[in-house]
């Protein structure tokens, strides 16, 4: 199976038919895709019925693995393997979703649901659309919230109305316990970067430092669900041992957490075991566990990007930034404090509104070109300094 090739739901379906028992129900999937690292947003692998036509990349193990779990949710909560019936329920939720434009959604949505259909669907999940972006932003971060679709995907199909409002709600609480995750942490420049990445993934609120505050401990316990209570731990815990070390208040912080989560200290300590036995298994495949890890090489290749299309445009970015006086002084002060909210949304419309006006700065438009946004912002006064000097004086010839 190829899941990059035209055709590869419809083989997934092939496949599936002689695989139905994979998984008996869904605390069998939960630990099955921990195993292969699609909860921890790390796939290393994909289930065993699946026999690729060649080696995949990790998005193409993310798509396998979203379509897997999705599939055994399905049947787990509705006792049916039918797999049209799976394929018209999949349609209905990511409407209901409403993660994709209403272009988008109608040009996918015109005439018969087709599997070619949920081919481009899934393919506008996993990755960012075909540009500079793409695959390395999403093998990251993006993948790390996948396993999001799933448990909302779960109560869709147990009746939950407002399912994008949940949804929601599940990423308020991720994220908020990823910053504290990595806030518990001696922080250094790799999980400061790995928390602006996996910031700028969310999918369903915007997120700004507002947003992190204490307050997300007190919406764990209005979640019913074991399984996202689960998923919460077990994000909690591959945070805080992304460096293979496991420092006292980090143990504290987990087990906090986990005890707000409703779990036993023995539950708890399993997970972290479960998290020291996967990277023990597969630290030589896990790209972040390197030296210079995925979340860096993400930042630092960006960063060239950016740089590279500034100077491209430096005249014509002097020029609209001349006449841009207020941009100039909230990026000028931003090099040395922290902007408001209502400051930072007057850059980011501004700056949309040159990029506007500049074709070859459209990526910063596209689907994922937000999380460009904070590097130009840091780049660009230095880069551009003569924009920001009111007394500078133009040599002539």
């Amino acid at each position: 199976m190829n899941p990059s090739a035209s055709g590869w739901i419809d083989k997934f379906g092939y496949e599936l038919r002689d695989h139905l028992d994979t998984y008996e129900d869904f605390r069998d999937l939960y630990g099955g895709m921990k195993k292969t690292g699609f909860v921890y947003g790390l796939n290393v692998k994909v289930p065993r019925f699946i026999a690729p036509a060649h080696t995949l990349s990790e998005d193409e193990k993310a798509k396998i693995n979203l379509i897997t779990a999705l599939f055994f949710t399905f049947k787990s909560e509705t006792g049916q393997t039918d797999y049209s019936a799976f394929l018209d329920s999949i349609f209905g939720f990511y409407k209901d979703l409403e993660i994709f434009s209403m272009s988008f959604l109608n040009k996918l949505f015109t005439g018969r649901k087709t599997a070619s259909q949920l081919e481009r669907l899934m393919d506008s999940r996993v990755y960012l659309e075909d540009n500079v972006i793409s695959k390395t932003f999403n093998s990251v971060i993006t993948n790390s919230l996948l396993f999001i679709d799933v448990l909302a995907y779960k109560e869709y199909l147990n009746g939950r109305e407002k399912i994008r409002k949940h949804a929601k709600n599940l990423e308020h609480i991720l994220i908020n316990l990823v910053f504290h995750a990595l806030s518990s942490k001696e922080r250094n420049k790799k999980d400061d970067r790995l928390a602006q990445l996996f910031e700028s993934s969310l999918t369903f609120i915007d997120s700004n430092k507002e947003k992190f505050d204490g307050r997300y401990r007190e919406k764990l316990a209005k979640y019913a669900s074991k399984w996202e209570n689960r998923y919460f731990l077990d994000v909690a815990c591959i945070t805080v041992w992304e460096d293979k070390v496991l420092e006292l208040h980090e143990s504290e912080f987990i087990f906090g957490i986990g005890t707000d989560l409703g779990f036993e200290r023995k539950q708890i300590a399993r997970s972290l075991e479960e998290v020291t036995a996967f990277f023990g298994k597969n630290a030589p495949i896990i790209s972040f566990l390197k030296s210079n890890n995925l979340a860096v090489q993400f930042y630092d290749s960006m960063s060239k990007v950016v740089n590279k299309l500034i100077m491209r445009n430096s005249k014509r970015l002097q020029k609209e930034l001349m006449d841009s006086k207020e941009l100039v002084s909230l990026l000028s002060k931003s090099t040395v404090k922290d902007l408001s909210s209502e400051e930072k949304k007057k850059v980011q419309n501004q700056l949309l509104d040159i990029f506007k006006s500049i074709p070859s700065l459209a990526i910063f438009m596209l689907p994922g070109g937000a999380v460009l946004l904070p590097i130009f912002i840091k780049l660009i006064p230095k880069l551009l300094p003569s924009a920001f000097d009111d007394n500078r004086v133009e040599k002539t010839s």
